[in-house]
């Protein structure tokens, strides 16, 4: 049985540095990693990979080939790959037996919500090689400070969460930088009319809204609350009405929280990995017990949730003075 990682999320969010660190880390406690980098526009890895996409198939090819842009060069390049599939899987057969695979995939959204190529690749892998994977997305924390972006964020992690169908982690990603985009729920407020029309106001009437703390981000809770901060903006005020709804869709299915990730620290790396571990089922492989040993294990409480939000808090996060 194999274990190991499908590492997704958009462009800049640190999937490439993710790997790199992660595969440091699990090195020093004692597992062999093979990171196999399956994006063919990663021309300037960090890491030694085991497999690279660029020996079948390369971006810079395909667009000079077929006239493409970059995203349509990288679904060819996914499309090519999953018609491909056993060149993929003979190269990971000479690695089954004692490795830890780290799966670098594109930063396209579309590959992960809209397109079935990924999806397929991940299936037929799961399939043929008895793999357990988990995907770990990864977004940046910086959209924390903005509600608009926000609400973005956690529509492409419900939406891949349901495409890709495996047990999933949502992580905040440079939670260590999550601060120099400014404090988080900081909303800028006018009652100037014409603020609406040109983004610069001279009337300098803007007056801070409180800041929420990190665990209204990490848990998802009551967007409600969010809601209210973009209504007061004059530029999403208009797009009230479908505001409510994103909200509520996300709310419905309640399926979306996160965990936060500094990949340079290496007690937060660790947390997400005994999260990891658990949820692809790493901890039970070594396990020859009863089912009730098993589920002891598996209901045992980690200590994450002070980790994943208040020591995060204290440890990256100033508290500021409100300013009116």
């Amino acid at each position: 049985m194999v274990f190991g990682q499908v590492v997704i999320g958009p462009p800049g969010s640190g999937k490439t540095t993710y790997c790199n660190g992660m595969s440091q880390f699990l090195s020093l406690v004692g597992r062999k990693v093979a990171v196999i980098n399956l994006d063919p526009a990663n021309d300037a890895l960090p890491y030694e990979c085991a497999i690279n996409i660029e020996d079948l198939i390369k971006l810079s090819d395909v667009m000079s080939e077929h006239s493409l842009g970059p995203n349509g060069g990288l679904v060819y390049c996914m499309d090519y790959l999953e018609m491909n599939i056993d060149w993929l899987e003979e190269k990971l057969k000479p690695l089954i037996e004692d490795h830890y695979f780290l799966f670098d995939f594109p930063g396209q959204v579309e590959l992960f919500s809209l397109h079935t190529n990924a999806r397929n690749i991940i299936n037929k892998l799961i399939k043929k090689l008895d793999l357990r994977l988990t995907a770990v997305h990864l977004v940046d924390a910086h959209l924390c400070c903005d509600p608009g972006k926000y609400v973005s964020a956690l529509l492409l992690s419900l939406s891949t969460m349901l495409h890709l169908e495996l047990p999933h982690i949502n992580v905040l990603s440079k939670i260590d930088l999550i601060e120099n985009y400014g404090n988080l729920g900081i909303v800028l407020v006018c009652s100037c009319l014409y603020f609406s029309k040109c983004f610069s106001c001279s009337c300098y009437s803007f007056s801070l809204l409180s800041a929420f703390n990190l665990d209204f981000y990490t848990d998802v809770q009551d967007l409600s609350y969010l809601q209210y901060h973009l209504d007061q903006d004059p530029r999403s005020a208009k797009y009230r009405k479908l505001t409510k709804e994103l909200c509520d869709v996300i709310d419905d299915f309640s399926l979306v929280n996160f965990s936060t990730l500094d990949i340079q620290d290496k007690e937060s790396v660790g947390n997400l990995v005994k999260l990891i571990d658990k949820s692809n089922g790493y901890i039970f492989s070594s396990i020859d017990s009863s089912a009730v040993e098993f589920s002891k294990i598996a209901a045992a409480p980690l200590d994450w949730d002070y980790y994943r939000t208040a020591a995060v808090q204290e440890k990256y996060m100033k508290d500021d003075e409100i300013v009116q």
